[in-house]
């Protein structure tokens, strides 16, 4: 038996480090854990983790490359070797090449993993024959360009090891013990040193239990409340004025804009009672060190990147960065400092190159926002003609999934996906090839939840003929001729390259002693308190101008109801979707939460299935009668795989295209459902 360190893949801020233990005869992993000697993990993994070698050697991995043998989503299959596929790609490509152009062909993919040569490195490929740019919007562009706004690029925030200093907490719009579940121990030993801890959410969740108390806000309305909140704050003369004159720039058009929320506008646009708005003001001001830890779920309205900047800019009235644990935290991804030059072929688009056979790089290629998948395959002209997948599950996780699914069934679209899993996307594809897990290949990982990174060794064979994604483009890269040489460098090759350049807080990091400890922390200052004089904007201040605007979340009488999806407890996006005991754990099939007076104004009650309509679509679901979300908003939580609804539809059938305010993101939130 072997046991082995190596870092969680998935899109989860704590990059758990883990302990594998492994029969090397057999080639099997028998077990995750968490590593105990990580101080952020401490020993533990979550649920879904520890279901992991369910996943790597579950039936429905694709071993072996598979090409298909009957109609688009037919489900059939026959297997090919690794030459006969590539060869048969790669012809396929260069006749659309030379017929079309680079721009016919787009690379659609996320974060599958987590791992900077696998998640990004694809890029070379498709920049190096000048295909259509995907930008990867779906997730967190929204809440990138919202902090970046107020505080500058790049994005960090509070040292979540330094949270148990903090005196009052709130979560705000984050299920953390779902989707951050290793900031519980951080939080527990901050309410043992006199931290309360508040919950702001839509709806009852397992953090708003954990917490001391749940204050149940509209969806959308998160700008209005946070500046209710400031004008509570500045009204009491509890704003650091000193801080504000030394570190700041515009609060006086952010204040005129706070003005116009009193707290009986404010009350009616959220929900929530004046007296709490104004309390939990005057609690929030009067901590000093008090923080904010939020997340992306937030900016997944309409006007979610100004809300997210409403909200973390609380701290800076108060001061609160001044303070250890004091502040705000949306991501940590910043403070690594990789050096990404070569990373993905990201040179390749700002680099004049001399156009070589299929070798065609195009810094003025087109842009396609993935949250508009649906649109990209069925209306773009001129069309999309190659469509290769890897890291992701389009057909689930994209908006409007009917439309994504017309676009996939183009029989002239010719379509690859790389996969561990026959997911509902691979389902419609030409070919289908096998990718290695995180244990099969190596790759360095950073986290966007603490300070700590991290190298993966491979630790197992590849399950039957599995590649990585760097391989499968590598391999099409020869057979096109191309002679980029960073789309052929190794794992450690590139590793080495995101290492160079260090940072001071990089200082001393190298390939070697990553490898021989397997995670370091950053050198950064303990305390870290990284706004105490100012911010990383072009003024060098934080910025309040100019002011957030309040775009709040429309209902129609067709469509009165707002249907949120935050995530479920045991699928990580639709990530372990097909594992049958976390698909029983959450409950065998989603089901729909809806408020008493919702379910009575309809005649429902818990069990019934119930269809729910929006402008893009219907599905049929099971529905459950509770106090848990708050008047006038239905919850799913989790991104099912298909197979477990009842109608066997997905619930992105329901959602649209919609983008946010700021950094063309999601509004998968923002939902008018009847």
């Amino acid at each position: 038996m072997l046991k082995a360190r190596t870092t969680c893949p998935l899109d989860c801020p704590d990059a758990c480090s883990l302990i594998a233990t492994i029969d090397e005869a057999q080639n099997r992993l028998l077990k995750i854990e968490g590593d105990p000697n990580h101080p952020v993990t401490q020993g533990f993994a979550c649920v879904k983790t520890y279901r992991y070698p369910e996943r790597n050697h579950h039936p429905l991995r694709p071993l072996y490359p598979l090409k298909r043998a009957g109609t688009k989503g037919g489900d059939k299959w026959k297997r090919v070797s690794w030459e006969e596929a590539l060869d048969d790609i790669a012809a396929r490509l260069k006749k659309i090449l030379d017929a079309h152009g680079g721009e016919a062909v787009l690379p659609y993919h996320y974060a599958g993993t987590m791992g900077q040569m696998q998640y990004a490195h694809p890029n070379t490929f498709f920049r190096a024959i000048g295909a259509s740019e995907l930008d990867e919007t779906i997730c967190a562009t929204a809440g990138a360009a919202a902090w970046e706004a107020s505080y500058g690029s790049p994005r960090y925030g509070v040292d979540p090891e330094d949270v148990p200093r903090a005196k009052l907490i709130f979560l705000w719009g984050i299920n953390s013990l779902y989707t951050n579940s290793h900031l519980t121990p951080k939080l527990k030993e901050a309410r043992k040193n006199g931290a309360r801890i508040v919950h702001i959410d839509p709806y009852e969740s397992h953090t708003s239990k954990f917490a001391d108390e749940h204050v149940k806000v509209r969806p959308g309305s998160d700008a209005a409340l946070a500046y209710a909140m400031a004008r509570v704050i500045v009204k009491a003369g509890l704003h650091d004025q000193v801080y504000l004159d030394r570190a700041t720039k515009g609060l006086e058009a952010f204040m005129q804009e706070a003005e116009q929320w009193t707290l009986e506008r404010a009350g009616a646009a959220t929900a929530v009672p004046a007296e709490t708005i104004e309390r939990l003001a005057l609690e929030f001001a009067r901590a000093k060190a008090s923080f904010i830890r939020t997340s992306y779920g937030i900016t997944r309205h309409p006007g979610g990147a100004s809300a997210l900047r409403a909200i973390t800019l609380l701290p800076a009235i108060t001061g609160a960065w001044q303070y250890p644990g004091g502040g705000a935290l949306l991501s940590t991804s910043g403070v690594f400092g990789l050096n990404k030059k070569f990373l993905g072929g990201e040179h390749l688009l700002k680099e004049p190159q001399t156009p070589k056979g299929y070798f065609r790089p195009n810094p003025r290629t087109r842009h396609i926002n993935m949250t508009r998948l649906g649109s990209a395959l069925t209306k773009l002209n001129p069309p999309i003609r190659a469509l290769f997948v890897y890291n992701s599950n389009p057909a689930v996780v994209a908006p409007d999934s009917g439309k994504v699914r017309e676009g996939l069934l183009r029989e002239d679209l010719f379509t690859v996906v790389l996969e561990q899993a026959m997911t509902e996307t691979a389902k419609y594809a030409d070919y289908v090839l096998p990718a290695t897990t995180f244990l099969e290949h190596p790759d360095l990982y950073t986290a966007y939840g603490h300070f700590y990174i991290s190298w993966n060794q491979a630790v197992m064979k590849p399950q039957g003929e599995a590649r990585p994604n760097t391989w499968v483009f590598a391999e099409l890269g020869k057979r096109l001729d191309i002679e980029e040489p960073t789309l052929y460098w190794d794992a450690d090759t590139l590793a080495r390259s995101l290492l160079q350049n260090p940072t001071p807080w990089r200082e001393g990091i190298t390939l070697e002693r990553l490898k021989k400890e397997g995670f370091i922390r950053l050198a950064t200052p303990r305390p870290f308190l990284p706004f105490v004089n100012g911010a990383n904007t072009p003024s060098g201040r934080i910025q309040f101008d100019p002011p957030p605007a309040v775009i709040l979340d429309e209902t129609t009488e067709e469509f009165p109801l707002t249907l949120l999806t935050p995530p479920a407890h045991h699928f990580l996006n639709s990530t372990y979707g097909h594992i049958e005991q976390l698909v029983e754990g959450e409950g065998g099939e989603p089901v729909l939460l809806v408020h008493p007076q919702d379910a009575k104004a309809r005649g429902i009650v818990s069990g019934a299935q119930v269809r729910i309509r929006s402008r893009q679509g219907e599905v049929v679901r099971k529905a459950a009668v509770t106090g848990a979300p708050i008047a006038g908003t239905v919850v799913l939580e989790g991104t099912w795989w298909e197979r477990p609804a009842p109608d066997g539809k997905g619930i992105n059938h329901l959602t649209s295209e919609r983008l946010t305010d700021m950094g063309g993101g999601s509004t998968f939130h923002s939902n008018p459902v009847q």
